[in-house]
């Protein structure tokens, strides 16, 4: 599974928890791995941080980074070179999905999670939530708030790009 992981939320959480049980490697992709803005708020180092937090000690999962290169054929060539033979790849987004789907099948994330466990929450509802100074905490894992409060990355979003994030929420909705 490929995801920018920005924050890591709920809904992620129980995806990896999934994941995890279903059985065997798990490789969980940090998309994006090259990007610094509204959209992805956390360096690359921070957001492994917070994929290990969510981890926890589950030994059979490896983090790896997969930077963007506004290029979607040669994207999809270097994942697969990247990622070599898979049994499945986990993906919600359907560009993505389309683009892999010739090298791998394709699971939606809700599948690897119970129906008492589904959230509806994604990672544009709380970078927005931090914009707005809003409570957010509640979106995430206990653990993940407090990896970013400890740190101030909620201020630090705030300052560095919260205006680009709620003008975004408003030009995209």
């Amino acid at each position: 599974m490929i995801a920018r992981w920005k924050p890591l939320h709920l809904g992620q959480a129980a995806v990896i928890r999934g994941l995890c049980a279903a059985g065997g490697q798990v490789i969980l992709g940090i998309g994006s791995s090259n990007r610094y803005n509204a959209r992805n708020p956390f360096t690359l180092e921070e957001t492994q941080e917070m994929l290990k937090i969510a981890i926890g000690e589950r030994e059979n999962v490896q983090i790896l980074p997969i930077p963007d290169l506004d290029d979607g054929p040669r994207w999809r060539l270097m994942v697969k070179e990247t990622l070599g033979t898979l049994d499945l790849f986990v993906s919600d987004n359907p560009y993505v999905a389309n683009l892999l789907s010739e090298f791998y099948r394709i699971e939606r994330p809700v599948a690897f999670v119970p129906a008492n466990e589904r959230i509806r929450v994604n990672g544009t509802m709380v970078r927005e939530a931090i914009a707005r100074g809003e409570d957010w905490q509640f979106l995430v894992p206990l653990e993940i708030a407090e990896y970013i409060l400890s740190r101030k990355l909620d201020q630090r979003i705030r300052r560095e790009f919260g205006l680009q994030i709620l003008a975004d929420a408003v030009k995209y909705k």
